[in-house]
């Protein structure tokens, strides 16, 4: 087969559903927005019962929509008093002798199930499952009878149980499935994996693979299959990223050489410390890559305080030395200004170029912000267009049409996870060539995330901490069990002031409408769930409550107070920033916009309330803004949780270890991976569903050397159209965002 014609074949999968199902794809569509072929033999099953085996219906999980196989115990049908109409009760079990196998069902009207649902009769009954009076409940659940004279052959067939809602249930999906099974001539696809590779782990076709995970003889089929899937999936996903990387080395760049006797040169003989040996590493190898013809694709991480802030500056001040510029692409506004004021404090005299008392050579720093007054943004824009600023920090407002730049030449992205692939591209379009790219995190990425989310990208890693950083203790503080310790808390708040520190005290949202800060999107609102479990929603702290409630707290009588969020007036959160950086506010209580960048070296204790809300990730952020001076830090972990709730669990770990990566592992273990690769991975439709990356490290490393090995020589894949259609199914530009946030 040609590789025209076998693209041609492979397109099947790309077809439309309407041609093997006509008016049966329009549920599939408006459910799933599953359209395709490919779509929907990639809408796998989740799990599969045994036909000959009930479920144990006591590990059904309340709220979500299940299928589950039972035994009817007992159907009575009843007038209702209130209206026209009967309902039918059906009570199924799973057999449990100890009493916690039942549940009931509820028809109305169910005339059908009436005849059928007979004490004894066996069924798959698939629907959303309620708690009505302290019992299970499903609510007009589909149900499909399962015959007890069922050929010998077909009792340990598993029956596939599809990700499914109320209007489509799972059996439906898989009669749908069937249909394209038995209509596409599989053995015609061109598979995804070379050849070579799948005789030399002896996998399976791809034809068989889709057979087996969708219509299985056995349980066994089901584990080759989602084997073979599995590695699919990581070649698939490492093969986008390779031949990311490899058109990326294709581009031209302008090389930007260091010199000798330029701003970079004097600001070393400036600084007042020495650089750690980390910094100076990441630094040389920052300097080899700008100094290339090819654009430079770095990602920084390192730990809160571990200085990539000041690595990324002398990056741009050696681009600036080669005649370019730097843009400094940050989250929030708040971050933002931290920047302006921490690099030209830094700087110096060598960031006030042209000025009275400026440097001769220096350059300038400028911001640009959504919120500036026209003037400011026309002097920004200017000093931008024109040269001028070698160095331009901004939040959103930088990708704007009308911002211009003279030679961009570097763009360091500030806390990724915050931004999408849209927002950095639009950054590069303002370069005359491509631009080199360094993108920083704070929150340190375990090695498989690394590879799989950030596998275009090379990785470097800051893991010590400059000297003079103070140790952090970090305390979970559970309310529930001790109500006393508040008032602890805050006369321990008290004596940290009188020592003549500050004390950070931060809650999850800003007001009494009960949104998150718009500057916080980690918070955990999701979790609402489990605390009903616990026992009703807690009300959560809020920063104008508590700002108000703390004037009558008798132990921080005398103290000024302020507050900081993301609502308020820029100029606002200017102000109180400036104040208690020079200390005239002694307590500040903020949402997470003091999260990153914020740096008061005089801040030592943090009060995080109603902790459970954060992730670890985040808690590990917030802490990271104490600490800072010679002074030691400690962190407060309020929760009013129990004891045993899930989510004290983040908190026990973030008190028991300051190690960033040894909590990254923690973190891709407690949340859910799709959470990890990005919002386009919910849905239903994960471009991942076999392949765990907390579990399938291996899989991912071998993959990603076979993607190496096969895109390096051919990136464009010409030789390998099945692999190029796999990756735009699989990773569609939509869908393909996802590998750049992290």
């Amino acid at each position: 087969m040609t590789p025209g014609t076998a693209r041609a074949v492979a397109s099947e999968l790309d077809a439309s559903l309407d041609r093997h199902l006509g008016p049966v794809a329009k549920p599939l569509a408006k459910y799933f927005g599953i359209t395709t072929v490919g779509e929907l033999l990639n809408h796998f099953p989740r799990t599969y019962l045994k036909r000959g085996e009930l479920t144990p219906i006591s590990d059904v999980p309340v709220d979500e929509d299940v299928t589950l196989i039972a035994r009817v115990q007992s159907a009575r049908s009843r007038r209702m008093q209130t209206r026209k109409g009967s309902l039918l009760d059906v009570v199924i079990t799973d057999d449990d002798d100890g009493g916690l196998g039942g549940m009931h069902l509820t028809y109305f009207n169910g005339f059908r199930a009436e005849r059928e649902l007979k004490p004894g009769v066996r069924a798959m009954f698939s629907g959303k499952v309620t708690v009505y009076r302290g019992q299970l409940t499903l609510n007009n659940p589909r149900y499909s009878l399962l015959d007890d004279d069922t050929d010998p052959e077909d009792v340990d067939r598993p029956i596939p149980v599809y990700p499914a809602v109320d209007k489509l249930d799972s059996d439906s999906i898989g009669r749908a499935v069937g249909i394209v099974l038995d209509t596409l001539r599989l053995t015609d696809l061109d598979d995804p994996v070379p050849a070579s590779i799948a005789r030399r782990d002896k996998l399976m076709s791809l034809a068989t693979a889709y057979e087996l995970v969708h219509r299985p003889l056995q349980i066994e089929d089901t584990y080759r299959a989602q084997h073979r899937l599995r590695y699919q999936e990581a070649f698939v996903l490492q093969a986008a990223l390779a031949r990311r990387r490899a058109l990326a080395a294709r581009e031209e760049a302008t090389a930007r050489p260091p010199r000798e006797d330029g701003l970079l040169a004097q600001f070393d003989a400036r600084l007042p410390f020495t650089l750690t040996q980390g910094q100076l590493d990441v630094g040389s190898t920052l300097a080899a890559d700008l100094a290339r013809d090819h654009p430079m694709n770095r990602l920084l991480q390192g730990e809160v305080g571990s200085g990539k802030t000041l690595v990324a500056l002398r990056a741009m001040l050696q681009v600036i030395d080669a005649g370019g510029q730097a843009a400094l692409l940050a989250p929030t506004e708040v971050l933002a200004a931290q920047h302006l004021q921490s690099i030209t404090r830094t700087l110096g005299p060598l960031a006030e170029g042209g000025m009275l008392g400026g440097a001769l050579d220096g350059t300038r720093v400028v911001l640009l912000t959504g919120s500036m007054s026209t003037a400011q943004r026309k002097r920004s824009l200017l000093d931008a267009a024109s040269g001028d600023a070698g160095i331009v920090i901004g939040t959103h407002a930088l990708l704007s049409d009308n911002v211009e730049f003279f030679d961009l030449g570097l763009i360091v992205v500030d806390e990724q996870h915050r931004f999408g692939v849209e927002q950095r591209d639009s950054l590069r379009t303002k370069a005359r060539t491509s631009p080199h790219v360094l993108v920083m995190t704070a929150t340190p990425i375990p090695r498989t995330v690394a590879m799989t989310v950030f596998g275009d990208l090379e990785t470097s890693t800051l893991s010590e901490l400059p000297a003079g950083r103070s140790p952090i203790a970090t305390h979970e503080v559970g309310l529930s069990e001790h109500p006393a310790w508040i008032d602890r808390i805050w006369s321990r708040a008290r004596e940290e002031i009188d020592a003549g520190r500050q004390v950070y005290v931060v809650c999850p949202k800003i007001g009494d409408d009960g949104k998150a800060d718009d500057d916080a999107p980690e918070v955990l609102y999701g979790e609402a769930p489990a605390d009903r479990k616990a026992g009703g929603q807690q009300e959560l702290t809020s920063v104008v409550g508590l700002l108000e409630s703390l004037g009558s707290v008798p132990q921080l009588q005398g103290v000024t107070s302020g507050m900081l969020h993301g609502r308020m007036d820029p100029q606002d959160k200017a102000d109180v920033m400036a104040r208690f950086a020079d200390g005239s506010v002694q307590l500040l209580i903020a949402t997470t916009v003091i999260e990153v960048g914020v740096d008061v070296p005089n801040a030592t204790l943090m009060v995080i309330m109603d902790a459970d809300r954060f992730g670890i990730s985040q808690l590990h952020q917030l802490r990271g803004r104490i600490g800072r001076g010679g002074h030691a830090g400690t962190c407060l972990l309020v929760t009013k949780l129990e004891p045993e709730h899930p989510s004290r669990e983040r908190l026990s770990a973030v008190a028991a270890t300051t190690d960033g990566f040894e909590l990254s592992q923690k973190d891709l273990e407690l949340r859910r991976e799709g959470n990890i690769l990005g919002a386009s991975q919910s849905g239903g439709r994960s471009a991942l569903r076999f392949l765990k990356i907390t579990q399938h490290g291996k899989v991912i490393e071998k993959a990603r050397a076979d993607a190496q090995d096969t895109v390096a020589p051919d990136p464009d894949l010409h030789d390998y159209p099945g692999l190029a259609l796999a990756i735009e199914l699989y990773l569609n530009p939509e869908k393909e965002a996802f590998l750049e946030k992290g």
